[in-house]
């Protein structure tokens, strides 16, 4: 029986090499290749988590000083930020030695990093069911990253090149671009700060952030292995391509971190950023050809797991800031009435319970 020809984005061989790689785990072929990269992923993972919780607590601490001062004359805000900066150039070198459909998924480190964070030093409550949301999460990406892709590729700049021409990632460009037209209308012109819309505009510019942090450095990595890439004008346009959109990216994360809590933010943007990434990597850098249906429903089935446990972990710590203490203003600890503060004199209770303080005002004998 003759063989076919491979695709040239082959997936560790094809069929066999899959069996191949299940049966000797992660590390087949290119194992120091990529557990650098996975290591690099996660490092700068739990870098951005940290970031996240510094500049929230950052907020919280601005907002109870007499005078309000902007976030960039706090010093644990840029300390937040230089956090930031080291998690991302962490995540960028990852993607030198690592596909996306790998990478991508070890965002959950932030969201699991920074719900522990916010436990331990925001006083954030974690329960059993963060716990299992954490669980799920975390075999979700088990699967996503056991069965996704693993492309042996050259991304070289004439491979680069090729690819932004190609008829596929036009018809997306156009697609994103009128996306983001729409959303950054609403938020110039109505002022629409919703929490979707700063961060679908945040996982908009991480899709074109993932390709050009991908194609920078996969094209350092083979200037360094002396076949120079850095001649090619693509790779300068890559490389503005990469610094601005993830200073805007920062500009909306940082607005939505001031509005909305980190237990809201950081797994909505793991969820929309995850699935820009992989719908980036599968347009632009064909991480899908020559994958079976077993790897392809094996990974989306990994991610879906992924989103479920970021809903769990979400909902539940939402929940807990809907919580709210009622006090009757006539009855405040400490506190001794000396006139009557209530706008109404018909109803005693104020923003509490009219129940709760009509029981209250019965006085008690000693």
């Amino acid at each position: 029986m003759g063989s076919s020809p491979l695709p040239q984005n082959t997936t560790l061989g094809g069929r066999a090499s899959r069996r191949e790689f299940l049966s000797q785990g992660w590390y087949f072929a290119n194992e120091q290749t990529l557990l650098f990269g996975i290591l690099l992923a996660i490092t700068g993972n739990i870098f951005i988590s940290i970031s996240l919780n510094l500049q929230k607590y950052s907020h919280l601490r601005l907002t109870q000083q007499v005078i309000q001062k902007p976030c960039y004359r706090s010093k644990l805000w840029w300390c937040g930020i230089i956090f930031m900066g080291i998690g991302e150039i962490g995540n960028f070198a990852a993607y030198g030695f690592a596909p996306v459909m790998v990478v991508a998924p070890l965002g959950s480190v932030a969201v699991i990093g920074g719900a522990i964070i916010a436990v331990l030093f925001l006083k954030e409550h974690f329960s059993s069911q963060s716990i299992l949301g954490g669980t799920v999460m975390l075999v979700g990406m088990f699967l996503l990253v056991t069965f996704a892709p693993h492309i042996i590729q050259k991304v070289t700049a004439r491979t680069i090149q090729t690819d932004l021409v190609s008829w596929q990632f036009l018809i997306y460009m156009i697609v994103e671009i009128v996306a983001f037209c729409i959303l950054l209308y609403f938020y110039k012109r109505k002022e629409a700060k919703h929490i979707v819309v700063l961060l679908t505009m945040v996982a908009l510019l991480a899709s074109l952030t993932i390709i050009s942090v991908k194609a920078v450095a996969a094209m350092l990595t083979f200037s360094v292995k002396g076949n120079m890439q850095l001649t090619y004008p693509i790779f300068y346009l890559m490389l503005i391509l990469m610094t601005s959109t993830c200073i805007f990216q920062v500009k909306f994360l940082n607005q939505a971190m001031e509005i909305y809590g980190s237990a809201q933010v950081i797994p909505l943007n793991y969820v929309l950023s995850t699935l820009s990434s992989i719908l980036a990597g599968a347009m632009f850098y064909h991480e899908f050809q020559g994958a079976g249906f077993l790897s392809s429903f094996m990974s989306l089935f990994g991610c879906s797991l992924t989103f479920i446990g970021v809903s769990i972990i979400s909902q539940n710590r939402s929940k807990e800031h809907l919580t709210t203490f009622y006090i009757d203003c006539e009855h405040i600890p400490g506190k001794k009435k000396s006139s009557a503060i209530q706008p109404d004199s018909n109803n005693p209770s104020y923003g509490s319970l009219y129940k709760e303080s009509i029981s209250l005002k019965t006085p008690t004998k000693e």
